[in-house]
């Protein structure tokens, strides 16, 4: 039954990185939290989070990259948005992995879920995210808003395992992209996070050794690793004729609905 459900949340990791950027993180450290919270023997309960982040973490890269040549092809990308923020997101995945060892996993699943609110009030209180502003005419990103943002966005993102949709979209939003731009965007600018992070993540369970048993690679699991990218594959095929073609409003509370269900489900141990 879990090889089923890990290959049906593969599937939707795919549909989801590439119609809005998640990368992943979203639908796989929820899952991957409550599976390894529900075998003390195989994942100590202290580490679930951190497992489901690395897990996730690792995902990202299979889906970020794939849904980024699917976005390419389209013609969603846009080649100067991506550095130097891309450098500066790498940066502070770097940050964030070694923030993630630091804390409790309860810790970890409460920043989570704090995270999620927050956004999800900005995102409603401040206008330029339900709404596009500026429509036709996208501005650059200025100085600040690429080192900070970058930074801000690498540390984040690698803390929780999400990538950087959470964060990426909301900020390209209001400098006047659409939906179908700024998530599309969120792809190739996942991989500064999903690439520094997992070597971290590895890195450090190595340096920091707990008692997982076989099966995993630093802080990943490698079986749920390989059901997550087989059904992403899949999901990533399905969803690629719909990338872009969304009207700009409903993908926008669409992007909004999902991140209030997964902050609900990780609101309850």
């Amino acid at each position: 039954m879990l090889f089923l459900l890990f290959i049906l949340f593969g599937c939707l990791t795919g549909v989801t990185t590439v119609l809005f950027g998640f990368g992943g993180g979203f639908v796989v450290v929820p899952l991957l939290y409550r599976a390894l919270s529900a075998a003390d023997a195989h994942a100590p309960g202290q580490s679930a989070m951190h497992i489901a982040i690395a897990t996730s973490t690792a995902a990202m890269i299979l889906s970020a990259s794939l849904a980024t040549r699917k976005h390419r092809l389209a013609g969603n990308i846009l080649w100067p948005y991506l550095w130097p923020l891309g450098g500066f997101i790498g940066l502070g995945a770097v940050m964030g992995a070694g923030a993630t060892m630091l804390a409790s996993s309860d810790v970890v699943r409460l920043v989570f879920v704090a995270y999620l609110g927050v956004t999800l009030l900005d995102c409603l209180a401040r206008r330029g995210f339900l709404a596009r502003s500026g429509a036709g005419s996208p501005q650059r990103l200025g100085q600040a808003q690429t080192v900070a943002g970058g930074l801000a966005i690498g540390l984040v993102a690698t803390f929780l395992g999400v990538g950087g949709s959470v964060m990426t979209v909301p900020l390209l939003r209001r400098r006047g992209l659409s939906m179908a731009q700024a998530t599309a965007m969120a792809n190739p600018l996942s991989l500064p996070v999903a690439v520094p992070g997992t070597l971290a993540y590895v890195a450090m369970a190595w340096y920091q050794p707990v008692a997982l048993g076989s099966g995993f690679l630093g802080y990943i699991d490698l079986a749920a690793l390989g059901l997550l990218a087989l059904g992403s594959l899949a999901g990533i095929h399905l969803a690629a004729p719909l990338a872009g073609r969304i009207p700009d409003r409903v993908h926008a509370r669409v992007y909004l609905g999902l991140l209030a269900l997964v902050m609900v489900s990780m609101m309850f141990k």
